[in-house]
């Protein structure tokens, strides 16, 4: 018999402290990544090693933040589509008092729409507070296509969601418009830093990232990405700290840039997906509650802001991993040697041999 009840338990593991200043936040943390992959808590420590050897840490910069939700209508025909679509652009104050009559904390701070032949795909977003804001975005857009199809000829329903949104899918524009907190990180690591703790060099790094992030994912097609391995941090930091995981799928959308600097290594990995929030669905684990407290994401701050320095942590945490890959992978035989060491004794202490 089944327990309704029963938790899938994911080790978890404390790494850092990384520092990060920028926009949002001037910190030094630890941070939570819960995974299988034991590999992955030294090298993102070892990429938050360098974070706390750089004079300002990993610059973390927060340039937009919104969650989305696409409905779709069909019209009479494409003219009906394109005067609707119109109507409704010029109509949006109107629009953004119907989201205040159900959510405190929503606000419609843009719409965009699609037309294709008679089907009109109309993109809501929104502000959502500390809530990473997918069933406040969900509610707000149920009550839009509601007073809508009242208020406007010629339209009726098709979906509340017309993933023109788009949610949990890899698409070109989320990579261009975005979904969620937009951040992109920086870091300059001296070039005694790079050779004592990454054991590589400025300008093998910047090879290896052009001929492996950008020409590797642009050779496999790739959509509005090129980097190294996004979703492995973004994964475990999303299980600690009560996520919808499956949102890395849109995540792990983001690119890895590297620069040599005369010797010193200018590292930046831009995130426009990370969708994070302090309070709502997941956020009322035991363990959670503890996690977002440790982070201090649970203090007593202007709406929004907790979500906020949530999400430049994560998108620092990532920093770090794809930094130390990118420097184990420059060297033959790191990786594997690292997985194969630590792998086996990760097992060799679960059963005791």
């Amino acid at each position: 018999m089944t327990d309704a009840h029963a938790v899938a338990g994911v080790p978890m593991r404390w790494v850092g402290p990384l520092r990060i200043s920028g926009n949002v936040s001037n910190t030094e943390t630890q941070v939570p990544l819960a995974t299988y992959e034991s590999p992955l808590w030294p090298s993102v420590g070892r990429g938050a090693k360098v974070s706390m050897l750089a004079e300002q840490g990993i610059v973390a910069t927060l340039v937009d933040e919104r969650m989305t939700r696409s409905v779709l209508v069909e019209a009479t025909d494409a003219q009906t589509a394109y005067v609707t679509a119109q109507t409704i652009q010029a109509r949006i104050d109107e629009l953004r008092e119907v989201v205040r009559t159900c959510s405190r904390f929503a606000q419609l701070i843009g719409i965009r729409h699609e037309i294709t032949a008679n089907l009109l795909f109309i993109r809501f977003e929104f502000s959502t507070g500390d809530a990473s804001g997918h069933n406040m975005a969900t509610l707000a857009s149920d009550a839009l296509l509601t007073h809508l199809l009242q208020t406007l000829p010629g339209i009726s329903y098709g979906s509340i969601s017309g993933n023109y949104c788009t949610d949990k899918k890899a698409t070109a524009i989320n990579g261009i418009l975005g979904r969620g907190k937009n951040v992109v990180t920086e870091l300059l690591v001296p070039r005694d830093v790079v050779a004592d703790v990454l054991r590589t060099s400025a300008a093998k790094v910047v090879q290896l990232n052009i001929r492996k992030n950008l020409l590797g994912t642009l050779l496999a097609g790739g959509i509005r990405s090129a980097n190294a391995h996004f979703a492995n941090m973004l994964l475990g930091f999303y299980l600690a700290t009560g996520q919808d995981a499956a949102n890395i799928v849109e995540g792990s959308q983001g690119v890895t840039m590297a620069e040599d600097r005369d010797g010193d290594l200018y590292f930046s990995c831009t995130l426009p997906n990370l969708i994070v929030g302090t309070v709502g669905n997941g956020k009322g684990l035991g363990f959670v509650e503890t996690n977002l407290a440790r982070l201090g994401c649970k203090a007593e701050r202007e709406p929004g802001e907790n979500a906020r320095r949530l999400a430049v942590i994560a998108a620092a945490t990532v920093l770090c991993g794809e930094l130390s890959l990118l420097a184990a992978q420059t060297n033959p035989g790191e990786l594997m040697h690292a997985h194969v060491q630590l792998e086996r004794d990760n097992t060799t202490a679960k059963v005791g041999v």
